[in-house]
């Protein structure tokens, strides 16, 4: 599966299986080079600040890959990980690193993780 980034992207997640998602961050439809970026994403309970329960964790190398030169991002959990995951509704972010420091928050939104019937 692809996205284009739009800031608000439900994403959701089959407890037990592997989830993947490709992202290509162009900006008015044109391909942002990303060579030098890191990238990172949160699963969290809440928006709430307070919130300091993690559900998941990725960062570019762990669970993200980032190939410059064509915009793309691709994150990846394992389907260990997803089984260990209660089933229910989240908030999650993603955001890039540019070399300079600068961060942009390239997606947000609801992280919904649907239960596994078959162990």
């Amino acid at each position: 599966m692809s996205h284009k980034v739009k800031d608000k992207v439900s994403l959701t997640c089959k407890q037990g299986s592997t989830f993947t998602r490709h992202i290509t961050y162009k900006s008015n439809g044109v391909i942002v080079n990303l060579t030098g970026y890191t990238a990172r994403m949160q699963v969290r309970p809440s928006y709430a600040y307070e919130s300091s329960v993690v559900i998941v964790d990725l960062t570019t190398g762990s669970g993200i890959t980032i190939d410059g030169e064509h915009g793309a991002i691709d994150l990846a959990i394992t389907a260990s990980a997803t089984a260990a995951i209660t089933a229910g509704n989240y908030v999650y972010d993603l955001e890039v690193v540019a070399p300079g420091g600068t961060v942009t928050r390239l997606l947000e939104g609801p992280f919904i993780v649907t239960p596994e019937v078959t162990l």
